[in-house]
């Protein structure tokens, strides 16, 4: 019978052989049913009004057959079907159970259970037999040892269980029964309303379809129990032991390791849930806790030909427990039902209780339900609970559309906490579960509606719930469209972390658990997220990452990638927030001291468009206290000439914080830090060599000490910056179009140490005056150790500009801005000179060699000479010639008179020279065509028209040419004339012998 016409006492609905069949859902179904029918045929056979056509006789059934049946006094009235089986009909189980005379093979339905219409119609087969009475399927009649026999339809009603729903019945005991029966026949249960009170009852067993619509389910939770659930969900099949030879084992150890994907020794189980278990080797120890540590445990769902579905985390070199747990072929839905707890508690001490639904089968569908208090209840348990949805040992489960609660543990005062967390869901070895629009929200005082164990591939889509918490292994979650309250993420892990279109409310968005090593062993990605923040006064962080320094027997680190991406802090509920406000916070310690077990590090760290709203306070973006023994999966390196970074930091639109006013080199507030000394040694190349980009970061404050990092800035305002701890910074530090202004407290000390192995670059970059304990101070920017205006500049420079307030400030002071020093921004290169040389002045304001690092050809112009003189490398000289040839020549030297000038040239009108410089005669040549034995002629040398050198010997036979030094001073000064005339000729020269005179000058250097 459907709802419907189980509501109508006076409609009756027919009988047939498949009806009879599904009333035994057992091997001797068919017989029994024969049965029924010929004892029915027997008797038909002793009257012979009895149809030939139904029972083989003829004739058709009357009311004597049956004493009387049929309208009047006597039995309920009652109709000939069709097929022949005869049908009484009775108001409530009670009227039939008194009917004494009832025999067997008699049909029977009844109107209600209790009463006429109350739901617990049913239809029935009266038969002799001993069959274990429920109350619904069987039930025991007073006459001849007969019984009534369910016939069931389609599906099944708690009421025709006997279900009262009056409050006061524990209803469980006959939805308990009425599951039974359904679960032997494979036959759903479809319970669309009503009320029901479940008391002690437990272990109700579901294995087909439950739809519950309207039903109201009201659980005592005083009885709630430590081992048996409310209800249970469970599979048919039973678990299976996988026993290898040797050899399998061998290679199936071979492949339990990360990466893999196929297993062929594992293609007999497809289609099963297997577990890999090593009790010998533990893992996952628990700090702060008396633990000793999960066993290694993986498990993965078979697909054909061993494929296997799940990723493989650990790698294994034995087992001591390898089970398959087949699933089911097809998915059990349970859908709809309401539930009221009590909110009591039996008061166990302290142990995590029961108090709904446990699924222990694969392919389990949950939805369209709510889960909430009893009106004008509270939650006054002093008991954990394990979760009103707890799933076990299970693939393939979805919980959606439903509504429950977290339980309070953390009420006022102490009295009344809960001794442990306790949960609204939980869970434990769960492959592929959805959670779907699924609402549970609180206040501070509840704990998580969830806790977890043993998580993978955990999808979360559109829920608001006040947890996310999985304790030991969650691996791949999927996070979307939802909003998780003040509990927040507690996590542990590895895998995919994805979560998108997220809101958080409290502190932190994702706080990875320091019991278990705040450790996540993946990819973590958030993407258009949000923090609400609760607290103004509370650090708020949106990657919490902060271990004990402890042994917790695995691997533990920060993720293998990080990319944060559309990131708000949202201030906007809290009056004046004060707090600090993170990106990502990790320990002070890169090792674990008492194992020298290394931490592992993302080799990409990604965070983009991270802002704040409602207050004007940005963020700190990262503090590495220690890089020197992280493990970053691949190696990295440094030597003379480069980084060869094994991490990527790109940070890109940050909101950066200006942290408070503090001296240059603090690291109280930072907003990035990587911590080295220069002589500290890294443990290898697997350490942490990272190159760090800087991108439209706002007010940036903060060190890279000695450590080894490229960094890159771009659009950034430079607070104060230190790349010097016992040593530079190993790398490089390059600034683009970005403005250095420091904001700091005075305490005497340079406001930036730039000392990098691979140098400082400064491109398109403007510098501003430094702001010393709030007031602008230009007449300390030489506090800046990379400049000081008109006298020294560090580094590489290309087109850098000083701010209007400095070149204001300097051409107030009477020492304006050098345009060689306007040289040096625009180009700079830091194998230069760091000093500032002037191209132009006196001959006294002449620079030192040293300040242009003694560069050959470096001119000045003195404006006591009215020219340029050049250095040389040793000395200052002339741009001009360093030195001329004076020549003299006579054609007839035998003819010349003394007194006679030699040519300069034909017919110049002096035959003089006219000198442009300063300098002095250095040498003189003298050449005769036909040389006497002795001086051919003497000749003086003349200065401004009178005799200066007198009495020159010119060459003879024996020295022609003849090449000597001048003697004594032989000095002149520009514009002086010089000539040379005929003092004596020798006799005896012969007619026609010409000679010639060079006079080698040397000018002044200057």
């Amino acid at each position: 019978m459907d709802e419907q016409k189980q509501m109508d006492g006076n409609t009756v609905a027919p009988v047939s052989r498949r009806q009879l069949l599904a009333a035994f859902g057992m091997a001797s179904a068919a017989l029994a049913a024969q049965s029924i029918l010929a004892g029915q045929a027997a008797a038909a056979a002793q009257n012979p009004t009895v149809s030939g056509s139904t029972y083989g006789g003829g004739g058709t059934v009357t009311g004597a057959t049956y004493n009387g049946n049929g309208p009047g006094s006597g039995y309920p009235p009652g109709k000939a079907m069709a097929n022949g089986l005869y049908h009484l009909l009775y108001e409530t189980v009670a009227d039939m159970k008194a009917d004494a005379s009832l025999v067997d093979g008699i049909l029977a339905s009844t109107s209600g259970y209790y009463e006429s219409g109350d739901g617990g119609g049913a239809d029935y087969v009266i038969r002799s037999g001993t069959l274990p009475e429920d109350g619904g399927g069987v039930i025991s009649l007073s006459a001849n040892g007969l019984q009534a026999v369910l016939l069931p339809g389609d599906s099944i009603r708690y009421k025709q269980f006997g279900a009262v729903g009056d409050g006061s019945n524990d209803d469980g005991v006959q939805i308990k029964k009425a599951h039974a029966y359904a679960n032997d026949r494979e036959l759903p249960v479809v319970n669309l309303s009503g009320e029901y009170w479940i008391k002690q009852t437990n272990e109700i067993v579901i294995q087909t379809n439950a739809s519950w619509g309207h039903t109201k389910f009201h659980i005592d939770e005083s009885f709630n129990s430590r081992s048996n659930p409310r209800f249970r969900v469970t599979s048919r099949k039973s678990e299976v032991t996988i026993a290898f030879d040797a050899a399998t084992k061998a290679s199936f150890l071979s492949q339990m390791k990360p990466g893999t994907t196929l297993i062929p020794e594992l293609a007999p189980y497809k289609n099963s849930l297997v577990f890999v278990v090593d009790s010998n080797d533990k893992i996952g120890v628990r700090y702060g806790y008396t633990h000793n540590g999960w066993n290694r445990e993986e498990f993965f769902y078979v697909e054909e030909h061993g494929r296997l579905i799940g990723d493989i985390a650990w790698t294994f070199t034995g087992y001591t427990s390898l089970i398959a747990y087949p699933c089911d072929d097809n998915y059990l839905v349970i859908d709809g039902g309401t539930f009221y707890m009590s909110g009591t508690s039996p008061g166990v001490n302290g142990a995590y209780l029961h108090n709904g639904i446990l699924v222990r089968r694969s392919r389990t569908i949950i939805r369209n339900q709510w889960v909430g208090l009893e009106e004008g209840a509270v939650d006054v348990s002093l008991d954990p609970r394990s979760g009103f949805y707890y799933f076990n040992n299970v693939f393939d489960v979805t919980l959606e559309n439903v509504r429950l609660i977290p339980w309070e543990q953390d009420r006022e005062g102490t009295d009344r906490d809960v001794p442990a967390g306790t949960y609204g869901i939980g869970g434990a070895r769960v492959l592929n579960a959805t959670f779907r629009n699924v609402t549970a929200e609180g206040s501070n005082v509840h704990w998580g509606v969830f806790g977890t164990n043993l998580f993978k591939n955990f999808r979360i889509e559109g829920c608001r719930l006040n947890r996310v918490d999985v304790h030991f292994h969650c691996w791949n979650l999927y996070v979307k469209d939802s909003e998780i309250g003040y509990r927040g993420f507690t996590l542990t892990g590895g895998g995919d972390l994805f979560i998108e279109n997220t809101k958080r409310f409290g502190s932190r968005f994702i706080d990875f658990r320091v019991d278990y090593g705040a450790k996540w062993d993946g990819n973590i990605r958030l993407s258009n997220c949000r923090l609400v923040v609760t607290s103004g006064t509370a650090e708020a962080v949106a990657l919490h990452c902060v271990p004990a320094n402890f042994d917790y027997k695995y691997p533990i680190g920060y993720g293998r990638s990080i990319k944060v991406e559309d990131f708000i802090f949202d201030y906007t509920g809290i009056p004046n927030p004060t707090g600090v406000c993170r990106i990502m916070k990790i320990a002070t310690f890169s090792k674990i001291t008492s194992t020298s077990a290394r931490l592992f590090f993302p080799q990409t760290i990604e965070f983009s468009d991270v802002s704040v709203v409602g207050r004007e306070k940005g963020v700190r973006i990262l503090e590495i206290a220690n890089p020197l023994s992280f493990h970053l999966g691949k190696p990295g390196g440094y030597d003379a000439n480069q980084v060869t970074p094994n991490c990527h930091m790109r940070f890109v639109n940050i909101q950066s914080e200006k942290v408070p006013r503090q001296a240059s080199q603090s690291t109280a507030n930072v907003n990035f830090l990587l911590n080295a000394l220069g002589t500290a040694a890294y443990d290898d190349p697997y350490a942490l060599h990272p190159k760090i980009d800087m991108i439209h970061c706002g007010d940036f404050f903060g060190h890279f000490k000695g450590a080894i990092a490229d960094a890159y800035f771009n659009q950034c305002t430079i607070n104060c910056l230190d790349a010097y701890e016992g040593g530079p910074m190993r790398g490089r530090i390059v600034f683009d179009n970005c403005r250095i202004k420091a904001d700091a407290v005075d305490d005497g000390k340079l406001l930036y140490s730039l000392s990098a192995v691979h140098g400082v670059s400064f491109v398109n970059c403007t510098v501003h005056a430094p702001v010393l304990d709030g007031t602008e101070r230009p007449d300390l920017l030489g506090r800046y150790d990379f400049i000081n205006v008109n006298n020294t500049l560090r580094y590489n420079h290309l087109n850098t500009r000083l701010s209007k307030t400095l070149v204001d400030y300097f051409a107030g002071a009477g020492t304006p801005v050098e345009p060689e020093f306007y040289a040096m921004l625009k180009s700079h290169h830091d194998s230069e000179s760091i000093s500032m040389a002037k191209r132009k002045g006196t001959t006294a304001e002449r620079p030192a060699p040293a300040k242009f690092n003694s560069e050959k050809g470096f001119a000045y112009f003195d404006t006591d000479l009215g020219q340029p003189v050049v250095w040389d490398g040793t000395r200052w000289v002339n741009t001009a010639k360093a030195g001329d040839t004076l020549h003299y020549y006579t054609g007839d030297l035998p003819a010349a008179a003394p007194g006679t000038a030699m040519k300069r040239v034909e017919s110049h009108p002096s035959q003089e020279y006219v000198l442009p410089q300063a300098g002095q005669l250095a040498k003189y040549a003298i050449y005769v065509s036909a040389p006497l034995a002795s001086a051919s002629f003497t000749f003086d040398v003349w200065k401004n028209g009178a005799v200066w050198l007198s009495g020159i010997a010119g060459s003879t036979s024996s020295s022609n040419p003849k090449l000597a030094a001048f003697t004594g001073a032989a000095s002149f000064n520009a514009g002086d004339r010089i000539a040379i005339r005929i003092a004596s000729v020798g006799s005896g020269l012969a007619a026609g012998t010409y000679a010639t005179v060079d006079l080698y000058v040397n000018y002044a250097n200057y």
